[in-house]
């Protein structure tokens, strides 16, 4: 009796975790971070990179780089990577003798070519939230700032995520004074390209008349909560006119009736890739920035495929 009480009287029960499921899929991130393919592929990989190269042909094959890239933003620094490699070396002999120095490898990485792979099934609708997060440009202390009156500097980190598994579909960054409302069109176009967007779920921050016209004309459901201080009027956007007259009637039917509740699980994946890979970029220019953010970004999906 005492288990059904709370069925009984309207309360949700928590999911207990499976603790032996959760800690099998942290340990098999560590296997995740490791590609053999590099090991079987070394010969075609080089002649494929080095096909209409101009200038000094590549020493290694672009699949150790991708290996050792993912590693590197997830774990070592470019040096310490160099040390990694030293030591598998004396026990792969495919990798004997041509052991990349830290200047190589840092110069391949920051070049290597980004897909975040959401591998999403596009027969599915799928419903994505966004959101947006600052980035440090640099890891500097708090007091050194209030000290000497540095200019915190960030960047921003713009994802659409895919509510149910978590994935991110999309990935925007730009510099600090960008707002959020203008980076819709640009995820919802590229999570688009990987997946069969239905509803796009978003704050405030998106709560424009463009972003609702464009959400119409792709025939995507805008599920995105409006300003209280909103007119009721159409002024050129039927769409918005609906969802303000629906939200402001009754807010909490609107937000169980479109699962507006599903929202959190951006922010529930913003939260996780700032714990694995930390709040500020080790890159100093803007492009190698973004590589960065879009490396940490495959990895952070590659980790998520495990459980999805």
């Amino acid at each position: 009796m005492d288990r059904c009480l709370p069925s009984l009287l309207g309360l949700s029960t928590k999911k207990k975790r499976n603790w032996r499921e959760y800690n099998e899929e942290l340990v098999r991130r560590g296997e995740l971070l490791f590609d053999p393919a590099f090991l079987s592929g070394w010969r075609s990989d080089l002649e494929s990179s080095n096909e209409g190269k101009e200038g000094a042909r590549y020493r290694y094959p672009s699949c150790l780089m991708s290996m050792l890239a993912a590693i590197h933003v997830y774990l070592l620094p470019y040096r310490q990577l160099e040390g990694f490699v030293r030591v598998f070396a004396e026990h792969v002999e495919a990798v004997k003798g041509v052991i990349p120095d830290y200047t190589t490898i840092w110069w391949r990485v920051s070049r290597v070519k980004v897909d975040i792979d959401p591998s999403v099934d596009r027969t599915k609708d799928v419903t994505i939230a966004v959101d947006s997060t600052g980035i440090k440009v640099s890891n500097r202390g708090e007091w050194i700032r209030h000290k000497w009156s540095v200019k915190r500097g960030f960047i921003k980190f713009h994802v659409a995520v895919d509510v149910k598994t978590g994935k991110m579909l999309s990935v925007e960054v730009t510099k600090e004074d960008t707002p959020d409302g203008r980076m819709l069109e640009p995820l919802v176009q590229q999570a688009s390209s990987r997946a069969n967007v239905a509803r796009v779920m978003g704050d405030g921050a998106y709560d424009s008349r463009s972003n609702f016209r464009y959400l119409h004309s792709e025939r995507i459901e805008p599920v995105i909560k409006v300003r209280r201080s909103s007119s009721h009027r159409a002024m050129g956007c039927m769409p918005r006119k609906l969802v303000v007259e629906e939200q402001l009637s009754d807010y909490e039917r609107w937000r169980e009736r479109h699962d507006y509740g599903k929202r959190w699980m951006v922010e529930s994946a913003i939260s996780s890739f700032k714990r694995a890979f930390g709040e500020h970029v080790t890159s100093v220019k803007w492009r190698y920035m973004v590589n960065e953010l879009l490396l940490k970004a495959s990895v952070y999906n590659m980790f998520m495929s495990v459980k999805a």
